[in-house]
């Protein structure tokens, strides 16, 4: 689950009430996207997620922030393709688990070489609001290959399309509109009948 980029007001308790719907049937990750708050807002609501998820397995990841990650006790950070060096969040934040979004093979391989511990690939399908051409199943299938860490899709995932990104390799998928826009526990049965497959995991 990854969240939107438009928290303000009333939706900050939506959210945290669907995640921890979502946590409790099953959901590996949330993962907080929003790059407009201010940093305290910011670590306000990563920390009232990380409350809201603290009795369940689901891991909590902040995008772009190894810093709120860290104050606020989340698990890790998602580093975005022209962020901060893996290599580097990795050495000077130890205890997080860091992934990196992807958007290439050549940007999954480097991603890889310097230590993430998995890696978002999209978008592989078309996805509403965004212009990047859709790298397809074949793009995601070349990183799946390429690479030892989990490679995981985002962009366009719905449990129709589960089958065919696990076929293509994916270990998992990470998605914004299933799990803010209707019952989480679909996409979540979908992983899960999958070969094994996992709604995000690393």
């Amino acid at each position: 689950m990854v969240t939107e980029g438009r928290l303000a007001g009333a939706a900050v308790d939506t959210l945290v009430e669907r995640a921890a719907a979502a946590a409790r049937a099953g959901l590996d990750v949330v993962q907080v996207r929003e790059k407009a708050l201010s940093d305290r807002a910011l670590l306000s609501v990563v920390s009232a997620l990380r409350a809201a998820l603290s009795s369940t397995a689901t891991r909590l990841f902040v995008n772009g922030r190894p810093d709120v990650a860290l104050a606020a006790g989340a698990d890790g950070v998602q580093v975005p393709e022209e962020g901060l060096p893996v290599a580097d969040v990795k050495r000077a934040f130890p205890s997080l688990t860091v992934g990196a979004s992807c958007h290439s093979v050549d940007a999954v391989r480097r991603a890889a070489g310097e230590g993430a511990d998995f890696v978002l690939l999209g978008p592989v399908f078309t996805t509403p609001g965004k212009e990047e051409r859709p790298l397809g199943l074949d793009v995601l299938a070349a990183a799946a290959a390429a690479v030892a860490v989990p490679v995981h899709a985002i962009g366009g995932v719905t449990p129709s399309r589960v089958p065919a990104l696990r076929a293509a390799g994916a270990r998992g998928g990470a998605a914004i509109r299933p799990f803010l826009e209707g019952p989480a526990d679909a996409i979540i049965r979908a992983f899960r009948a999958a070969e094994g497959g996992r709604p995000f995991s690393s």
